[in-house]
């Protein structure tokens, strides 16, 4: 009897995995297929000012996209916009709120496309004396503040995990900052990750530089 419970358990999982199966490729089939010289269009004409042609911004205020996650990015754009039935958007920013309220669904999969094709620019740590604990941050996480490791979900080279988590490789130090405090405060400014929330909230401002200067270089 109890080999005969354990045969239908395994028949109960190895049915499930294919379900999921089906349902992952059923979802990639319907998924439009992006465009990327018309997202290298939208990015030339919108997005370059401040996020540069390539996807290589200038300056810690915005943010790196080349070599993004392209399901991370179309994410993020939809984020900004007010979603039906919500009272506000998951991600208040004025003006990429502007931006991405004039971009399609397709708009959005296309330029994605043509950021997370491009080269990043290599980033670098600026604070010696910080980058040691934000390595040990980055890498062992916070056990007495209950922080998990960052490398747990954005992998131990930053590269992160397509569709669930984002590339931090090489990201602007002051950007991450910005957005780990941004976090912090949730509702209001951002608030599209439970499990972000909670960790930020238990980082002090001198952690969150410290592993921010870490991401910078990391590789």
């Amino acid at each position: 009897m109890n080999r005969l419970c354990k045969s239908m358990k395994v028949l109960e999982v190895v049915a499930a995995a294919g379900l999921l199966s089906l349902a992952a490729q059923t979802r990639a089939a319907d998924t439009p297929k992006p465009d990327v010289n018309r997202g290298q269009a939208i990015a030339t004409q919108v997005c370059a000012a401040c996020h540069g042609a390539d996807g290589n911004s200038a300056t810690g205020s915005f943010p790196k996209l080349a070599g993004q996650q392209q399901a991370y990015l179309v994410k993020q754009l939809k984020d900004f916009k007010v979603q039906p039935g919500a009272k506000a958007a998951a991600r208040n920013n004025a003006i990429m709120t502007g931006m991405a309220g004039a971009l399609s669904d397709q708009d959005m999969i296309n330029v994605a496309a043509y950021f997370a094709s491009q080269t990043p620019k290599a980033g670098f740590a600026h604070d010696p004396a910080a980058v040691q604990e934000g390595q040990k941050i980055y890498r062992g996480g916070i056990a007495e503040k209950n922080v998990p490791a960052c490398a747990g979900c954005h992998g131990p080279t930053g590269m992160g995990i397509p569709v669930q988590y984002p590339r931090l490789s090489w990201q602007w130090s002051d950007y991450t900052v910005t957005q780990l405090h941004a976090f912090q405060q949730g509702a209001g400014a951002r608030n599209n990750s439970d499990v972000m929330h909670g960790i930020a909230a238990r980082l002090s401002d001198n952690e969150i530089k410290a592993v921010a200067d870490y991401i910078a270089g990391l590789h």
